[in-house]
């Protein structure tokens, strides 16, 4: 990349001489003898890097730091002086001064000190990068679907995510709940601080203990040192409790204390610590039906449930298969480093017509999975899994024979990758006998 930087400073020919040994690491670097000068410049373009003489004509370097930081936050300033003292020195870097060095020595330490401000410019720029990244990731514009119940759920969440309101998202599993939970994140004004996701089912009870709350050294066998819990790791951000319905009735109450005051004890501790959080929980049970055989607490349903979003089943939004499935494979084909194919018409009509018990997490392993099977520069439905082709297939039921008998073939095809001497070995059956019920059933 082409750093630029800009060299304030009266004395001429010491101008023209920094300016050369800058220029010959590879810098472009454009020159000004007075603020006035530089100011002109700075109004056709922001330099990466500005080198400023602490002694000018018309103003003084270290009180200009301040200015110029303010109006552009991310240049770096190095100052130069002819004569450094400590006070301007500590001065300078409090305005906002990368660094501060006397003339004499930026021979042999401006090139270096350059370096390590483009390291710092390089770091920067990455960081926001990613966090442009998962702001484009995680925001409402970007869920795929047209359908009115995904747009009523986007409508919602986009409203609840300027508050500081509960949320609880409920859904079966696979329909994008927590993509749900970053977006309103990062469209919140927490978007700055930790998002802190967690699977209440994914642990013990002991151990969900322990990551939510965290645990004192010596608070049960192996804690050997403190442990910082999720709640405080999310403090002034948001924390997603996702199968909610799964968390311990016994945890559930230090739970309701959390919504209830923001305090909560580590495991082991006796002090109360207070953390400023955001919570939005997910679940794909039915509450009240918990609540009613005792596996979940109706004071902490009702805190939990002051905002609800339902999310839409997969086969309740039909019509939007399509864009969801192009999207899958254009971003499957980048990652496999294949041509994006076109999707065949009846590959998309199986795709509409399968029932998806497993949603949208379920077609991006499908689509995934066609992607890597393609050679073409189309998926077919060969490409597919044999379950949802037969789901597509009208001619086949489990009372008839035949039917049943060409599930099968298919079935253990698959599972030798198309192996016909493997699947007739598994089939008992002769390789001629299975060519013939291949040509007979139409198996391709």
């Amino acid at each position: 990349m082409d750093w630029n930087i800009l060299l304030i400073d009266d004395e001429e020919q010491l101008r023209k001489l920094l300016g050369r040994i800058i220029r010959l690491e590879g810098f472009t670097v454009s020159e000004a003898g007075s603020f006035a000068v530089a100011r002109k410049l700075l109004q056709k373009e922001t330099p990466d890097i500005i080198l400023c003489d602490v002694k000018l004509p018309d103003g003084n370097g270290v009180e200009m730091v301040k200015e110029l930081k303010a109006q552009y936050p991310s240049t770096e300033i190095i100052l130069l002086t002819a004569y450094g003292n400590i006070a301007d020195g500590v001065q300078a870097m409090r305005n906002g001064a990368f660094d501060y060095i006397t003339k004499g020595d930026d021979n042999d330490k401006i090139i270096p000190l350059l370096n390590r401000a483009v390291d710092k410019l390089q770091l920067a720029r990455k960081v926001e990068q990613l966090q442009k990244q998962i702001s484009g990731k995680y925001s409402f514009s970007t869920i795929i679907g047209e359908s009115p119940a995904i747009k009523q759920a986007i409508t919602l969440a986009e409203k609840v995510a300027a508050t500081d309101t509960t949320v609880l998202l409920l859904g079966e599993t696979g329909t994008g709940k927590e993509v749900f939970a970053q977006s309103i994140h990062q469209q919140s004004s927490r978007s700055k601080k930790s998002f802190v996701a967690v699977n209440c089912s994914a642990f013990s009870k002991e151990l969900l203990e322990s990551e939510l709350f965290g645990h004192k050294a010596g608070a049960f066998t192996g804690a050997v040192k403190d442990k910082k819990g999720l709640l405080e790791e999310a403090h002034e951000g948001s924390i997603f409790l996702d199968e909610i319905g799964e968390m311990p009735v016994e945890m559930q109450a230090r739970l309701l204390r959390v919504l209830e005051t923001g305090e909560f004890i580590k495991v082991g501790d006796t002090k109360t610590l207070k953390v400023n959080v955001r919570i939005i929980a997910a679940t794909n049970r039915d509450l009240q039906n918990e609540i009613e055989t005792g596996h979940f607490r109706s004071d902490l349903f009702y805190r939990l449930s002051v905002f609800q979003i339902p999310l839409p089943a997969l086969r309740e939004r039909v019509k939007d298969i399509p864009a969801l499935a192009n999207y899958f494979v254009a971003v499957f084909a980048t990652k496999t480093n294949k041509v994006i194919p076109v999707l065949q018409k009846e590959y998309v009509e199986v795709l509409q017509h399968y029932n998806w018990p497993g949603n949208i997490r379920e077609l991006k392993n499908v689509i995934e999975r066609s992607v890597i099977l393609s050679d073409g520069n189309t998926l077919t439905l060969q490409s597919l899994p044999v379950e949802l082709q037969l789901a597509n297939d009208s001619s086949f039921s489990a009372f008839d024979l035949a039917g049943v008998e060409k599930h099968h073939i298919q079935k253990v095809l698959h599972h030798t990758n198309g192996n016909k001497t493997e699947a007739a070995r598994l089939m008992n059956i002769g390789l001629t006998t299975l060519y013939r019920k291949i040509d007979e059933y139409k198996i391709a």
